[in-house]
């Protein structure tokens, strides 16, 4: 699937240049000649990068603005003005751009810089687990049971994450113990039992379907194989 870039540039020119060089490369773009096209834009496509010539423009992007949804944290990249010194380039980074391409530009070091951005804000593989009903994001800690969000303490998160990396396998509570706790020398605890128990339970009232499964005498799996 090809990335979806908007262009935010008010010289048609250039606009329209960069539009046809990034088509003929493979993405998915639109252009855009003024904030307001940017952000309906950004709010209807859900873009992967953004092209912007103004430093205003990058902040209100991260920023957000009243009655506006889309991603603040999508990766920016600010064409600067000629001349631009190291001021120039610092300034933009520090207000959230992802990385700041000065005037004039070569077209394929943009496009070089362009892939590079995008692999760095790529989630890399694990960092997204699907389990039946429940999806991890690691990057954010974001848990969702059903579509419903599930705030988790840090051991919990922890716990459900590892399961969820197998779903139908049983973990022994001594791998549990060392790699979601550290545990070197493992003995006897009621660690795993009861953060397995709190886990079941908060998941338990967003869905019917059992989830955090104990193996009695071995230790636990998230979910039963189909």
């Amino acid at each position: 699937m090809s990335a979806a870039l908007i262009v935010a540039e008010p010289e048609n020119e250039t606009r329209g240049f960069l539009e046809r060089q990034l088509a003929d490369d493979g993405f998915d773009v639109l252009g855009a000649s003024h904030a307001g096209e940017v952000f309906d834009l950004a709010e209807r496509l859900r873009p992967d990068l953004v092209l912007v010539s103004e430093l205003e423009l990058c902040t209100r992007l991260r920023d957000g603005e009243p009655g506006r949804s889309w991603n603040r944290d999508v990766p920016v990249i600010l064409l600067g003005r000629e001349a631009a010194d190291a001021i120039d380039r610092a300034r933009a980074l520090e207000r959230g751009a992802d990385d700041y391409v000065a005037r004039p530009f070569a077209y394929e070091e943009l496009r070089a810089r362009i892939r590079a951005v995008l692999r760095r804000a790529s989630p890399r593989p694990g960092d997204h687990i699907e389990a039946g009903e429940i999806t991890i994001d690691r990057p954010t800690r974001c848990v969702r049971v059903g579509g419903r969000q599930l705030a988790l303490p840090a051991k919990e998160f922890e716990l459900l994450a590892k399961l969820a990396e197998q779903p139908t396998r049983v973990y022994t509570k001594d791998e549990l113990l060392r790699e979601v706790w550290g545990f070197r020398a493992v003995g006897r605890t009621r660690t795993i039992d009861s953060h397995a128990s709190r886990v079941r339970r908060r998941i338990a009232k967003l869905t019917a379907t059992p989830y955090v499964i104990n193996e009695w005498g071995v230790g636990y799996r998230l979910m039963l194989p189909p």
